[in-house]
């Protein structure tokens, strides 16, 4: 290094440091000599080593700093008792003995002393020596670790270059010298904000690599999205293969932002064509596996029913009847089974092999299978779009309606044209369920892209859908029972369209109640009771209105089971009066006085009784002899007059159990003080016994 340095200084400094000084100083290659100082201080303690105290110390290994004050107070005793022997024995007297022993001692301690001071002055000095040495080498070896890293950064190293000039870009050794090259340009551009100069002495190299790696990158990514646009491919495929190579649109964006947006560009400009492409073919061809025959505005509660007068007025006696059957547009059957997890997220319709199978479906399940499509497709493409290009937030959303964009509103227009002229209610209801399940999947999956698009779609189909329903309710309104045609006790056609179709909506909006549906249902339900009320008033009897009430209300109840609301619970009032219509016929006479006598009974009255023996007479013996046959006609009359015959098995037994109470009234009436002495009281049938006939009676089904 051209630098020299006293190796006796070097060597006081080794005894505090230790080996590793001499091993650090030895790398250094430094020459070393004695100083004159040096020289001098190394004879005095030489001599000063054969003494003996000194070598006692040495031996002792104790340090000398310490060594030497223990000396000067050990000096200093001696001095104090030789001070006291001396005043003792008058050691003052220049002549005596003891004078020039002390003087001499005096010396050597002086002397002494003054060496100890010497070794202290050296040891503080080669102390200094040491730290600023220290300080030195490491400031050195911090020097040489930035400056290493500095060379190992800017250099670029041969394996790089022809990697990236010569290697494909699928492999694997390209991508990790990508990742090289990059972080070399990233500190090129720091050094270059610095102004190092080293830099300029790698730019250019590395500007060509550059150059060269976006060249490469640009090609291999356009060649993939142009591999797209070949028909019947997987696009799949290919979406895949980049996102395994994400890390070169990362290279190109930090270092050629004007290819990365080329790139962006005819990416979202090849997806959007094939998107609206795919979508726009397969949404047509699912049109034609739809059911032929469609719900028309005729197609409502209130309108007549006419398919018996349509297969009468074709032109030609073996025309082939029509499909349609109104009953089928309120009946929910089996086209709830849509909604099951199991359907809802199925495979898609195949539009061809439903043709060749000569398969119809109605417009929900195309409706399913053209959205499931949508979301599937959708939801991948946003997570290759967050993944690929290294969007989120807005950016994502924006960046996906450029691609989908056109497609969905393809969507909106083509549904809006079907809807406007859909009178389907229970299509439209359905719809709007898929679409309120496929938006719970998106926001399960945390895809936020299509929460507009549902609810465009849910803008057009719940208009839609609130109209049908309020035409529904102003068809049973002006409906005319007169112009139905023949009056039937039967359950009314309209009833069953409207238990049908509410029992179809309620349970399909359980999952997701809708206040407004509830609200019209509500209305529906007035409407209808009012119909079955205007409808009951036709007939002449009040027989056949309660039978019709009876049957109408029985149907609704069986139909919607636990969805009925609680003001259909008045048919057990209709069952009562009607039990009370068939049971005056036969037994009008004895109830009446039953009535009679209990209410004069009330007052203490009943004498007033007393003189209708040939009347009580006459019951008695007309019940005896005809109660039997009267039981069985009013048995047969009811199993006749009502469709279900569980009903009426409760109303043959509601009757028969009225009987008896008022025959069992009739002999309370009887056993009172004013008629016990009447003959005609043994006459009377036992109520045990009659019990037991009549249970003889009761119907099983």
């Amino acid at each position: 290094m051209g630098q020299t340095f006293c190796i006796h200084c070097l060597g006081s400094s080794a005894m505090r440091t230790g080996e590793g000084f001499f091993s650090a100083w030895s790398e250094l290659e430094l020459e070393v000599y004695f100083c004159n100082p040096c020289v001098s201080v190394l004879a005095h303690i030489q001599a000063n080593l054969e003494d003996d105290l000194v070598k006692e110390a040495l031996k002792t290994g104790v340090d000398l700093r310490q060594y030497s004050k223990q000396v000067e107070s050990e000096l200093q005793r001696i001095e104090q008792a030789s001070i006291k022997d001396y005043n003792q024995c008058n050691c003052s007297c220049p002549g005596s003995i003891y004078y020039f022993t002390c003087m001499r001692m005096e010396g050597m301690l002086s002397g002494f002393q003054s060496d100890l001071w010497s070794i202290s002055s050296e040891i503080q000095t080669l102390q200094q020596q040491s730290v600023s040495m220290s300080v030195r080498l490491k400031n050195r070896q911090a020097v040489r670790s930035h400056l290493s890293q500095l060379v190992d950064e800017l250099v670029v190293p041969g394996a790089m270059i022809s990697t990236i000039l010569d290697s494909p870009v699928t492999e694997q050794e390209f991508l990790e010298q990508l990742h090289e090259l990059n972080n070399k340009i990233n500190f090129a551009k720091e050094l270059s904000f610095r102004e190092t100069l080293a830099c300029s002495d790698i730019q250019d190299i590395v500007d060509r690599l550059k150059l060269k790696a976006v060249s490469k990158i640009r090609e291999f990514i356009l060649q993939k999205i142009y591999s797209f646009r070949k028909p019947m491919t997987n696009y799949q495929i290919p979406q895949n293969t980049l996102l395994k190579y994400r890390f070169f649109y990362q290279f190109l964006l930090a270092n050629e932002r004007t290819v990365a947006k080329e790139i962006r560009d005819e990416y979202v400009d090849t997806m959007s064509k094939i998107y609206y492409s795919y979508f726009k073919s397969y949404s047509s061809r699912l049109l034609k596996v739809q059911y032929e025959e469609v719900a028309d505005k005729d197609d409502l509660m209130g309108v007549e029913d006419t398919a018996k007068k349509d297969i009468l007025h074709k032109s030609g006696f073996f025309s082939k009847p029509s499909l349609k059957s109104r009953n089928t547009i309120f009946t929910l059957g089996q086209r709830g089974t849509i909604l099951s997890p199991a359907e809802l997220e199925g495979p898609i319709l195949v539009p061809h092999t439903a043709q060749r199978g000569d398969c119809r479906y109605p417009y929900e399940t195309l409706f399913r299978s053209q959205h499931f499509g949508l979301l599937d497709n959708g939801c991948r493409e946003f997570l290759f779009l967050c993944d690929f290009f290294m969007v989120t937030g807005n950016s994502a959303l924006d960046l996906f309606n450029c691609i989908m964009g056109k497609t969905l509103a393809m969507f909106l227009k083509s549904m809006s044209t079907y809807v406007s002229d859909c009178y389907d209610s229970i299509a439209i209801f359905l719809c709007i369920h898929i679409i309120l399940r496929f938006r719970a999947i998106t926001a399960k999956r945390n895809i936020p892209v299509l929460d507009k698009y549902w609810d465009a779609v849910l803008e057009l189909l719940w208009p839609r859908f609130e109209l049908i329903l309020e035409m529904n309710i102003h068809s049973i309104r002006s409906t005319d029972p007169q112009r139905l045609g023949v009056l039937d006790t039967r359950p009314h056609y309209i009833t069953r369209r409207y238990a049908e179709f509410s029992s179809a909506i309620v349970s399909i909006n359980q999952t997701f109640p809708n206040e407004k549906t509830h609200t019209l249902l509500g209305q529906l339900q007035v409407e209808v009771e009012n119909f079955v009320l205007k409808m009951a008033a036709e007939f002449p009897s009040r027989r056949d209105q309660l039978i019709f009430l009876i049957n109408n209300y029985d149907m609704l109840l069986g139909v919607l089971m636990g969805h009925a609301d609680d003001d259909l619970c008045c048919v057990p009032v209709f069952w009562q009066e009607f039990i009370e219509e068939i049971l005056s016929a036969p037994f009008g006479g004895m109830i009446a006085f039953v009535k009679e006598a209990e209410a004069l009974m009330e007052k203490g009255q009943l004498d007033r009784l007393k003189n209708d023996e040939a009347r009580i007479t006459q019951l008695v013996r007309g019940f005896s002899s005809s109660w039997k046959q009267s039981v069985e006609a009013m048995s047969q009359e009811v199993m006749r007059s009502f469709t279900n015959f569980k009903n009426g098995t409760s109303i043959i037994q509601g009757a028969l159990t009225q009987l008896i109470q008022y025959y069992h009234g009739f002999h309370k009436v009887l056993s009172q003080p004013t008629f016990r002495a009447l003959t005609v009281r043994s006459e009377l049938i036992n109520l045990h016994h009659l019990m037991v006939e009549v249970k003889k009676h009761k119907p099983n089904f």
